[in-house]
C-alpha cells in the first residue's frame, strides 16, 4: 500500500483552525487576539475563559454561560478571521491562563482550542497602527497631514 496516500487525510484532520493567541495591555484593559483560519462560512461561536487556581472561569462566550464577574467587563468583537476579546480595567488579579475555543456550526473537526498564560507585567502595549487599519479614515489623516508636516520642516529652515 501507498503510504502517501494517508497524508493528505491526516492533513485534512489535523487542519489547525485557530492560527494565533496574544494578549496585549490598551490603556488599562486587556485585548485578548484569537486569529483564526476561515474554513468555512458556517457560523462561528467562541468561548473566552480563564484558569486561575485550577479552576475554569467563563468570561464571554456564546457556548456557555459566562460569569457574573466577567460578564459586565468584558465583551468581545468580531472581525474577518479574528475574535477578539476586550477585558476592562484589567488587574494582576485577571491574571492566568486564558483560552480561546472556537467552533463552527456543523463542523465535525470538534472545537479548536488555544491558550495562553497573560501576567500583567509581561504583557506589551497594543500596537496603535493595528487599530488605525480597522478605521479607513487614517489614510485620510495621513495624506491631510502630509502638507503640515512639510510646513512644520519649512519653518524649521
Amino acid at each position: 500500500s501507498n503510504p502517501f496516500l494517508l497524508f493528505p487525510v491526516l492533513q485534512a484532520a489535523h487542519c489547525q483552525m485557530i492560527k494565533d493567541l496574544s494578549a496585549c495591555l490598551l490603556g488599562q484593559n486587556l485585548r485578548v487576539d484569537c486569529r483564526y483560519e476561515n474554513k468555512t462560512s458556517n457560523p462561528l461561536t467562541y468561548e473566552f475563559s480563564i484558569t486561575k487556581d485550577n479552576r475554569k472561569h467563563v468570561i464571554h462566550s456564546t457556548i456557555s454561560v459566562s460569569e457574573n464577574i466577567y460578564r459586565s467587563r468584558a465583551n468581545v468583537t468580531m472581525h474577518k478571521n479574528l475574535v477578539c476579546l476586550h477585558l476592562q480595567s484589567f488587574t494582576t488579579s485577571d491574571e492566568g491562563v486564558y483560552m480561546c475555543e472556537l467552533k463552527a456550526t456543523n463542523d465535525y473537526t470538534g472545537n479548536q482550542t488555544r491558550n495562553i498564560t497573560v501576567i500583567k507585567d509581561k504583557l506589551e502595549k497594543c500596537a496603535g497602527f493595528s487599530l488605525l487599519i480597522q478605521n479607513t479614515s487614517w489614510l485620510l489623516l495621513l495624506l491631510l497631514s502630509l502638507p503640515l508636516l512639510q510646513a512644520v520642516d519649512f519653518v524649521s529652515l
